[in-house]
């Protein structure tokens, strides 16, 4: 891959991400120059790109700016706050489905520069210890750069439709627990580990066994408040 191509991707998830909002306008040539460490041919090139893939428009003196997508997924689950116990473990029980194959096909089909942001979502993840909001957004952005390195857009469009939701839902019903979070990092590490070698059922594994745990501990959440009432 180009180091034109490994921009483009890169600026493209960062777009169907949301970090990039529709509207927004992207980071100066000289910020991305830095960023990532290529040259101002590079940037331009990779914005010509995403121009003529429909993601950017450059306004002349202003720079460019994330162009509105059309959504095509009008899939939606209920907020956090709406999620009954049992709404909880059908998502779960959703997302493995979804997620153990979108693991698989990630370590197929992944690129270094998909790898790389893996790496900086667990990073983002292990640094938000005792900050629930911020480990709530890098949970979700681990798991959406899992879908998106699977290289098939369904599986990315179905969890931007959940949203951070999915991870605040049973997360939000659980005290703060730094042996629950150490587990939780171990596993996102063992999924990242064998997308990183290639190995898709190692991924598929890993990607089942954090999901069935996060319904155990959802489980045992819910026992203890239970107890407590």
């Amino acid at each position: 891959m180009s180091r034109t191509q490994e921009l483009v991707a890169r600026l493209t998830a960062r777009i169907q991400e949301g970090v990039i909002q529709p509207g927004e306008r992207l980071p100066t040539e000289g910020s991305l120059v830095q960023t990532y460490g290529v040259s101002r041919t590079v940037v331009r090139e990779a914005i010509s790109r995403l121009q003529a893939a429909g993601l950017v428009e450059t306004r002349h003196g202003r720079g460019s700016f994330v162009l509105a997508q059309p959504s095509t997924t009008p899939f939606e689950v209920e907020e956090a706050g709406e999620l009954t116990i049992e709404g909880a473990l059908e998502l779960i029980e959703f997302r493995t489905a979804l997620e153990v194959e979108a693991a698989a096909l990630a370590a197929r089909r992944r690129t270094e520069a998909q790898l790389a942001d893996l790496r900086e979502a667990l990073d983002e993840f292990a640094a938000s210890a005792g900050n629930p909001s911020a480990a709530v957004r890098a949970d979700f952005t681990f798991h959406l750069r899992i879908a998106l390195a699977a290289d098939n857009r369904y599986f990315a469009d179905l969890l931007r439709s959940f949203g951070p939701g999915m991870i605040i839902m049973h997360r939000e019903r659980m005290p703060a627990n730094p042996e629950r979070f150490a587990r939780t990092a171990g596993e996102h590490e063992n999924v990242y580990a064998a997308i990183e070698r290639q190995d898709a059922e190692a991924a598929r594994a890993a990607a089942r066994v954090h999901l069935t745990n996060s319904r155990e501990r959802l489980l045992a959440a819910q026992g203890q408040a239970a107890k407590t009432q």
